[in-house]
């Protein structure tokens, strides 16, 4: 059989390819891991910072710690934020962007040198609990990422474990909904064929070190999909039929928490159903375009309203009924320099003045000269705590 020159150079890719990832994947052994919680409780929030007005990090510790939130995720390791945040019992998981996977996942030097860099300075006093190792890789738009991700999270993880960091601190990589090729009804939940060469090795690793699987699981996406054939109240947690799984003869009176069982069905047909599923964003823009049908206020503060009750209660699904739910809310901030639909700009529970957007129980910085007085003397007291630390 004759093979082309480039037939030849896609072989030696594949192969190199698997051969990496088995060398990746057989590097330290797993024996003595301790697993690192990354979040407590079950409530916590994405903190983005795509915006030129939005509240100086001092300002949003106030902010979190009046709305009692001990969990919050960044895209990044601004080197600022984790300051600010220095003494606060805040909890932190940071984001190594997808732009630094390849570059990480050839040089385990280089990923060494990211977390000296990053987070090691800044621990124990900012509660760095996770490092997240991209974001929405898999199924994504460039697959050339999609062969990158797992040596680049193992890289990362080894990284930790030269620093004696992995005891304090998780890795994980979230994902989209793109990942699966159904989720109707849960049950139904299974990954893409074209997906699961690359998602296989990497929960593989994930279920050695005890990471939990992240989903990013948007009702609110969902809806605007298809609303001619989803009811609103199912997608908004309020009083609906709801749906009958007849596979697992379990009825759900909510989307949210059929895509969390989508995601353990997904799991287990992959054959990893001990794996617990966290959601790491979920949300409902107060505004959209016109094309974009639910995005209004009431109906963004009655989903986080009613899934902050949810979460609340710390209760599981219907298929995990004994396995508390946990989920990072998108977003703190509605985020004016965000690209995209107008929705992208309109997800924030805050304002940009750090003000509530809508009603759900929380207090925001509101704007009146005594809350302003006590809100500057906090900041200026935590700067001088932070300060103090920085000097013993």
């Amino acid at each position: 059989m004759t093979v082309s020159f480039t037939s030849a150079i896609k072989i030696m890719g594949f192969f190199s390819f698997y051969l990496s990832l088995f060398i990746s994947l057989s590097i330290v052994p797993f024996s003595n891991i301790l697993v690192v919680q990354a979040f407590t409780g079950t409530y916590g929030v994405n903190y983005g910072r795509i915006a030129d007005n939005i509240p100086p990090p001092e300002s949003v510790v106030t902010l979190l710690k009046a709305a009692k939130i001990k969990n919050i995720r960044i895209y990044d390791a601004d080197q600022g934020v984790l300051r600010a945040f220095r003494g606060s019992g805040i909890e932190i998981i940071v984001g190594l962007g997808n732009e630094n996977l390849r570059d990480i996942s050839v040089n385990p030097d280089r990923a060494v040198d990211w977390v000296k860099e990053n987070v090691e300075p800044h621990i124990p006093g900012t509660l760095i609990r996770g490092i997240a190792v991209g974001n929405e890789v898999l199924g994504s738009v460039d697959p050339t990422l999609w062969e990158v991700l797992v040596p680049a999270v193992r890289n990362v993880y080894n990284a930790l474990d030269r620093l004696r960091l992995t005891n304090r601190i998780e890795v994980s990589s979230p994902h989209s909904e793109a990942v699966f090729a159904n989720t109707f009804p849960p049950s139904a939940g299974v990954f893409k064929d074209s997906v699961l060469p690359y998602m296989r090795p990497l929960l593989q690793f994930f279920s050695q070190i005890g990471t939990p699987f992240y989903i990013n699981a948007y009702p609110f996406l969902a809806y605007i999909s298809d609303p001619s054939h989803i009811d609103l109240n199912y997608a908004l947690f309020q009083k609906s039929a709801g749906i009958y799984d007849s596979r697992t003869k379990l009825h759900y009176d909510n989307m949210f928490d059929a895509m969390v069982d989508a995601s353990y069905a997904a799991l287990e047909k992959a054959g990893f159903g001990k794996m617990e599923v966290i959601v790491s964003e979920t949300g409902w823009a107060s505004k959209g375009d016109e094309n974009e049908a639910g995005a209004t206020m009431n109906n963004a503060r009655t989903y986080n309203r009613n899934l902050r009750k949810r979460l609340l209660k710390k209760k599981g699904t219907p298929y995990r009924p004994k396995t508390p739910v946990r989920a990072y809310i998108f977003a703190l901030f509605n985020e004016n320099l965000k690209p995209g639909p107008t929705s992208e700009r309109n997800f924030g529970l805050f304002k940009a003045d750090g003000s509530v957007s809508y009603n759900i129980g929380f207090t925001g910085l509101v704007p009146s000269s005594a809350t302003s007085s006590l809100l500057s003397i906090k900041v200026r007291e935590l700067k001088t705590i932070n300060l103090f630390i920085d000097q013993c």
